[in-house]
């Protein structure tokens, strides 16, 4: 299973594609153990990442309502708090190709944001792990 995820900031604050707020999300999804994060892009008012369940599972608001609070705990700048809605949105992935597609459209947000030219010119997307169909 993989899930496409968007986790909004708190009244869309434009706080999250900074170089010192970026290893402070990279380390909050790789401490966990439950979910795995494959692709991302964080843009400054919202992320959008691919994610699938590990062995040791535990439901998908759980390890949201985690990640964001260690996230919340280290960051940089305390008058920026909150920083997270409290909802978010997420869709699971029917297909490969589906994974494919969709992130082809996630990786060109920073292009359609006039953020910048070309997708791979955006320094905050990357890939923590391959996540592959079961």
């Amino acid at each position: 299973m993989i899930v496409m995820l968007t986790v909004c900031t708190s009244k869309r604050k434009r706080i999250l594609a900074r170089d010192d707020v970026y290893p402070i999300l990279l380390t909050g999804w790789a401490n966990t153990g439950t979910w795995l994060v494959g692709r991302y892009v964080i843009l400054p008012d919202h992320i959008h990442l691919f994610c699938s369940p590990t062995e040791r599972t535990c439901p998908l608001i759980r390890w949201v309502k985690f990640w964001r609070s260690n996230v919340s705990r280290v960051w940089p700048r305390p008058e920026e708090q909150p920083i997270w809605q409290t909802d978010f949105w997420d869709t699971q992935l029917r297909c490969g190709d589906s994974y494919e597609a969709k992130w082809e459209y996630v990786c060109g947000n920073p292009v359609r944001h006039g953020l910048v030219a070309r997708p791979e010119d955006w320094p905050y997307a990357g890939e923590l792990n391959l996540l592959e169909w079961d």
